[in-house]
């Protein structure tokens, strides 16, 4: 059993929240909102991000509420409400969308180190850049290796010093907001689009910015009370929509829309220089070197724990439920480390690596949203009469409708290539199974599932070997 004192409390689970949530996402926000859309589309695109997320939150702290002994997070509420294949594929999907989340952040640590060092170059994929973020990888393994409890306390640490270069830019950008710069091209151009498909244009980003809303829920049986676990992802959440909102509303007063639209990432740090100088920017990409480093930590916490829970639920091989003596789940934190590797020497070869992975993360983490919310909803009606609250129904509702949407908003082409994820997370499932000596599905739905997953990925994989879908 656990000892209570590596047990992580209510200000240990907001740090280890705010530090996976605000990570390289915040420091390239007004470039890739404006790059789509105009000030009045990308404040409707927030609006809409605003109540989706705050219901996906609400959604994991009345699922943490009433499902107490649910402890391995979004891979149990899956489970519990849908069957074990289902559950597999919910912590599947999430382990590699966390893995994908952590290979973006090394390509940007070294793209904002190009700006001092020039052997790195802005997209954080050359040799040199590769390199380095592998070193920066196995460092935070035997981190994480030495126990949990180590690592969220080295988190809150770089979360509360991450916030200061954001706190002095919100305040540079208060003194030079200009309302002119902030109406230009309000309503958008022909070039954009209507507001509809502006809209959409902003809703992959300004996800991506608050995943980690369930960061808490996922390390929830690490936490010395449950309660505190669905407070926290309140707290958490709120911070960080407040500091993004501010953000991309005053970057819109410092420069027009074109011009944010055309900044290299991380765009504070230019907006900054444009502001006060080249020390604004140095600011920046030092406050951004050390927000990713805190998000590697925070999410590689949450990565290795899902395989580890998974295992012990019965739908992952054994072998990745084993401890090491400091409780850490190190044989899932190695194969993390591992796979993190392999999909960090391939970034090499993209020439937009940093958009493409946290487009795909973003895409695949949506359905471990869904299935949590639709868990939630599920709830609400089996209950009992007695027991349903119109409330949580419509909290519910809320989160289902809002990554139904965003999966509309992502397109077709990062849907298949999540399906080739998926089939190829069928190999471990069979391998769980076998070795336990179970019945491979419960479910002739769960049978339906695998097939389409199958011929998806199938089809996915025919459009990537003929040049009609890319990869990156």
């Amino acid at each position: 059993m656990e000892n209570n004192e590596k047990k992580l409390g209510f200000f240990g689970l907001v740090f280890l929240i705010i530090g996976a949530m605000i990570g390289g996402g915040v420091f390239s926000l007004p470039s890739q909102l404006a790059e789509g859309a105009g000030p009045f589309a990308i404040m409707i695109g927030w609006l809409i991000t605003g109540i989706g997320v705050f219901g996906l939150a609400f959604v994991y702290q009345m699922l943490s509420s009433k499902k107490p002994d649910l402890t391995g997070g979004i891979f149990s509420y899956a489970s519990e409400g849908f069957g074990k294949y289902i559950g597999f594929n919910s912590a599947w999907i999430y382990w590699l969308s966390s893995i994908f989340g952590d290979v973006a952040y090394a390509t940007l640590i070294f793209g904002s180190l190009s700006y001092f060092f020039n052997i790195f170059n802005p997209n954080g994929n050359n040799w040199p850049s590769i390199i380095g973020g592998s070193l920066i990888i196995w460092v935070v393994n035997f981190l994480v290796l030495k126990g949990v409890k180590e690592a969220v306390l080295v988190n809150a640490i770089v979360t509360i010093s991450k916030i200061l270069p954001i706190i002095l830019f919100i305040i540079v950008c208060i003194v030079f907001f200009n309302f002119k710069n902030f109406t230009f091209e309000f309503w958008g151009n022909p070039h954009l689009g209507g507001i509809f498909t502006q809209v959409k244009s902003t809703m992959i980003a300004a996800l991506w910015s608050f995943v980690g809303i369930e960061g808490a829920v996922v390390v929830s049986g690490r936490a010395k009370s449950q309660k505190d676990v669905g407070k926290a992802t309140i707290v958490g959440l709120s911070s960080a929509i407040a500091i993004y909102i501010l953000i991309t509303i005053l970057a819109l007063g410092v420069m027009k829309r074109p011009e944010l639209a055309s900044l290299h990432n991380p765009s504070l740090a230019y907006i900054l220089q444009a502001a006060i100088g080249k020390w604004g920017a140095i600011i920046i990409n030092i406050g951004l070197i050390i927000a990713l480093t805190g998000a590697l930590l925070g999410w590689t916490v949450i990565t290795a724990e899902l395989p580890y829970v998974a295992a012990k639920s019965g739908v992952m091989p054994k072998i990745l439920a084993k401890e090491n003596k400091f409780e850490s789940p190190s044989i899932s934190l190695w194969l993390t480390t591992i796979v993190t590797q392999i999909l960090l020497l391939f970034s090499h070869f993209s020439n937009s690596g940093y958009q493409v992975l946290y487009t795909i993360a973003s895409t695949a983490i949506l359905i471990p949203y869904f299935l949590s919310a639709l868990y939630s909803l599920k709830l609400t009606f089996t209950e009992g009469k007695n027991n349903f609250k119109l409330k949580d129904c419509i909290i519910s509702i809320i989160a289902v409708i809002y990554t139904v949407w965003i999966l509309y908003a992502a397109g077709v082409k990062y849907i298949l290539l999540n399906c080739i994820l998926f089939a190829i997370g069928l190999i471990f499932f069979i391998w769980a199974k076998k070795e336990r000596k179970e019945k491979l599905f419960d479910a002739w739905y769960e049978v339906i599932i695998a097939i389409i997953i199958v011929i998806l990925g199938i089809l996915a994989i025919y459009l990537l070997a003929t040049g009609k879908v890319s990869a990156f």
